[in-house]
């Protein structure tokens, strides 16, 4: 894979990837980090705005509507399917239940 030149003169290997309509990754872009498309706002502080229970209005104009509730919404969807496809990576041996004879 050839590498490209960014502007500051590092050689980034990767291309930009668009995940849905609004989230891309780019390897020059916030070290690849799932971003909004056409910003540097990272998907996960948006997330973690969303889990503390801020109101998507209050975020909006937080970001000074460099994003909108679709986006957000678009962002929760692929956060939901990440879950879902990733869950039992995350669940500790000691977390499982056992089933208990009645």
């Amino acid at each position: 894979m050839k590498k490209r030149i960014v502007p500051d003169g590092r050689k980034i290997r990767g291309r930009p990837r668009l995940i849905g309509r609004y989230v891309v990754t780019d390897p020059a872009i916030c070290h690849g980090k799932p971003t909004f498309r056409g910003t540097r706002i990272l998907v996960s502080h948006v997330l973690e705005q969303v889990a503390e229970g801020m109101a998507w209005d209050a975020i909006v104009t937080e970001w000074r509507g460099s994003i909108d509730k679709e986006a957000i919404a678009e962002a929760v969807r692929l956060a939901h399917r990440a879950f879902l496809d990733h869950a039992n990576e995350y669940t500790a041996p000691e977390y499982v239940l056992e089933r208990v004879a009645a």
